[in-house]
């Protein structure tokens, strides 16, 4: 390994100095890139030095850019199978916010003030979460790249942004009086699935993945044991955690009994499928079911396009969605529970939460009631005081 100073005369007849760092790779091959200033070369070498000895030295030639490295993840996630929502965020991620801004840019170009550059120029133009999607994923494009060979290091690892305090926004779980509106305004068709949305928490996966093998309508509770993903194709839980099982109240096992007589026939055995017997889409089910059950229960809000304006009719009266997104009935179920005084671990499981700091987090604000506190002191201490 070496640093040689190279003078020569430009065509213009100036003379002309650069700085040439030459070498041997793992495979023995002569490699050598050129630098403006000796610090340059130094501080090229030194890095060579540390990435030879660790097995990661990648040259310039044979990196690639951050386009090819995103292709090549999306490429590992079909070849593994992962979810079919799984592969189109990587895409999408990849397709419209980095592609765009660094697709061209070699991976082994890729410097940590690169990163933080892009970090605020997407600070500018997204959201703080979206802005922290999208830098995580550049990370995993230049993992899976690094096992590849195809470059040496992982300038974007430690980039982050930040949650601001102000975009911690605290859980408002539906109004008890909105819930009974629903479950008022449900056909029979629609009130076996929505009362279990509001009493379960399921996620909308889990619902529209659920058996009626898996509803013990004697022992009065529902297993968790796969999910149809928002294209209608099954698959197991989202996590290990996602496998449980709820109990259910003697309303909505009256209520199931009732639907499992007149539900769809289903060769899946779904409890809640489409009117063919598949598993119903997401968006079908909002649109279909969801939001003009919300409407008749005269919990309808202004529909808004992408521009945020109110979209009308062709008489000009507003077009009307539900109040409610569906994973706010999960908030619903939480807080009913948390209401009457279940213990975090159990509300932990309940939920599916792989740990119970994400439960924290999340309902950790419902948990605190001080209007119990000199109750729940007084019970407590009750059989030392007699």
């Amino acid at each position: 390994m070496s640093i040689r100073k190279r003078i020569w005369t430009a065509p213009d007849g100036t003379e002309r100095q650069a700085w040439q760092v030459d070498y041997r790779d793992a495979a023995g091959k002569r490699r050598s890139k050129q630098f403006d200033k000796k610090r340059d070369a130094d501080a090229h070498l030194d890095a060579v030095k540390r990435e030879l000895h660790d097995g990661t030295h990648t040259h310039h030639r044979d990196s690639i850019t951050v386009s090819e490295a995103a292709d090549l993840l999306v490429a590992h996630a079909e070849a593994n199978d992962l979810e079919r929502s799984t592969v189109k965020r990587y895409r999408e991620l990849a397709d419209i916010h980095l592609k765009p801004r660094i697709g061209a840019k070699k991976l082994s170009e890729l410097t940590k003030p690169m990163v933080e550059e892009l970090r605020l120029e997407l600070l500018a133009d997204l959201s703080r979460p979206m802005a922290g999607k999208v830098l995580a994923h550049l990370s995993m494009i230049i993992n899976r790249a690094m096992d590849l060979g195809k470059v040496g290091k992982n300038v974007a690892r430690s980039v982050r942004v930040a949650k601001a305090k102000r975009d911690v926004e605290k859980v408002v779980p539906p109004d008890r009086a909105d819930l009974k509106k629903m479950i008022k305004a449900a056909t029979d068709d629609e009130r076996a699935l929505i009362m279990t949305a509001i009493t379960t928490g399921l996620r909308s996966s889990e619902l529209r993945g659920l058996r009626w093998a898996d509803i013990d309508l004697k022992a009065a509770k529902l297993t968790v044991t796969q999910r149809a993903d928002q294209w209608g194709v099954i698959g197991p839980p989202k996590s290990e955690a996602g496998r449980r099982t709820i109990p259910i109240p003697p309303q909505l096992v009256a209520e199931l009994k009732r639907w499992k007589l007149k539900s769809p026939p289903s060769s899946l055995d779904l409890a809640f499928p489409s009117s063919t017997g598949t598993p119903q889409r997401h968006n079908n089910m909002l649109r279909r079911t969801y939001f003009p059950l919300q409407v008749r229960a005269g919990l309808g809000v202004p529909k808004h396009n992408k521009a945020g304006e109110a979209i009308v009719d062709k008489d000009g009266a507003p077009v009307l969605t539900g109040k409610y997104g569906f994973h706010q009935m999960r908030h619903a179920a939480a807080s009913g529970w948390i209401a009457n005084l279940i213990d975090l671990k159990r509300l932990q499981v309940w939920m599916g939460h792989e740990n119970i700091e994400t439960t924290i987090n999340i309902y950790g604000h419902l948990l605190v009631d001080s209007g119990r506190d000199a109750e729940l002191a007084k019970r407590a201490s009750r059989d030392l005081f007699g």
